[in-house]
């Protein structure tokens, strides 16, 4: 079947059409996606500001007309921690509906974790025995680790790359001041999540997600995307730490010149990497390998699985 997934997360607003069907391995057919970054949106009050809200509603109808265009049968849509966490984010979503016709459903920030740990699980396999994820988004940071599909604990903080620099820093690049406070203060955060999570045993396997951990894998050396999702990336933690710093001391004009990098993120990767950083630090990861797959993709094969089943068509099963 043709299954649309509308994305609505804190920096992109992304439209992804897959031919997909149970079993199967999801398989891109169109991709269309903006930089919104809602986040920007969001006035004193925490608000999403009326010019953020049309424009939403502009792709939402744009992606709706796209869907149909595609032959798309089965459309979902979601939100994350932007709309999630905005004071008027119910709002938000009524005018939408009422204007587009498209029921979003916003996403715990422990359901991003739980399907981006699905997306990761089915990517790398059961061999990979006990996995520990991560991913930066634009509004927060998820940590899930797990055995099995379902991880045994998943965990969103406020720690997204878009937020912390819209709320950390004032300058480009921040001053060492900034750059000494946001790191103290991720640092604290993560900390407190440390136990939590590895209580239940040491990784087989640590994973990132994320476009904000695919850059950093970039400038440090991994392969370019051009280069197919089939081609091993990873992240060691000595890189990471010496990009940390370099990223804070450049603005923004000076980290799109780097590999993989593209404007409109620029800006926020230098909160990325300490986010980064103090990950793979705390969590004491040596090397973070990079899965292409994430919560999109967490969300197609939770909608596959839930498709009925073609049990009488199974040898030695059918009567």
């Amino acid at each position: 079947m043709r299954l649309g997934v509308l994305d609505i997360g804190s920096n992109t607003v992304h439209l992804l059409v897959v031919d997909a069907h149970r079993g199967a391995r999801p398989i891109p057919a169109y991709s269309h996606k903006e930089e919104l970054r809602l986040t920007e949106y969001l006035d004193d009050a925490n608000r999403l500001a009326r010019e953020g809200i049309d424009r939403l509603g502009a792709f939402v109808e744009e992606a709706v007309r796209l869907a149909e265009d595609k032959g798309v049968e089965d459309f979902l849509a979601f939100a994350t921690s932007a709309v999630r966490e905005s004071a008027n984010g119910d709002e938000v979503l009524a005018e939408i509906d009422e204007r587009c016709g498209v029921h979003i459903q916003v996403l715990s920030g422990r359901d991003e974790a739980r399907l981006t740990f699905l997306a990761v699980r089915r990517w790398f396999g059961w061999s990979s025995g006990r996995l520990l994820a991560f991913d930066i988004g634009g509004g927060s940071l998820e940590i899930a680790s797990g055995v099995d599909e379902e991880p045994d604990v998943a965990v969103s903080l406020p720690l997204g790359a878009g937020r912390l620099t819209r709320d950390w820093f004032t300058a480009d690049p921040p001053s060492p001041e900034e750059v000494r406070r946001l790191r103290r203060h991720v640092r604290t955060e993560i900390a407190r999540t440390v136990g939590d999570v590895v209580r239940f045993g040491a990784p087989d396997r640590a994973v990132a997600t994320s476009k904000t951990f695919k850059q950093l894998a970039r400038i440090s050396g991994a392969a370019p995307s051009s280069e197919g999702p089939y081609v091993s990336r990873s992240l060691s933690r000595r890189a990471m730490a010496d990009w940390a710093v370099k990223l804070t001391t450049m603005d923004s004009g000076a980290r799109a010149q780097l590999p993989g990098v593209s404007e409109a993120r620029a800006a926020q990767l230098a909160a990325g990497a300490l986010v980064a950083d103090a990950t793979m630090d705390l969590f004491e990861v040596e090397r973070l390998e990079v899965c292409p797959w994430a919560l999109r993709e967490g969300v197609i094969l939770r909608r596959l699985d839930a498709l009925p089943g073609r049990l009488d068509q199974i040898g030695g099963l059918s009567e």
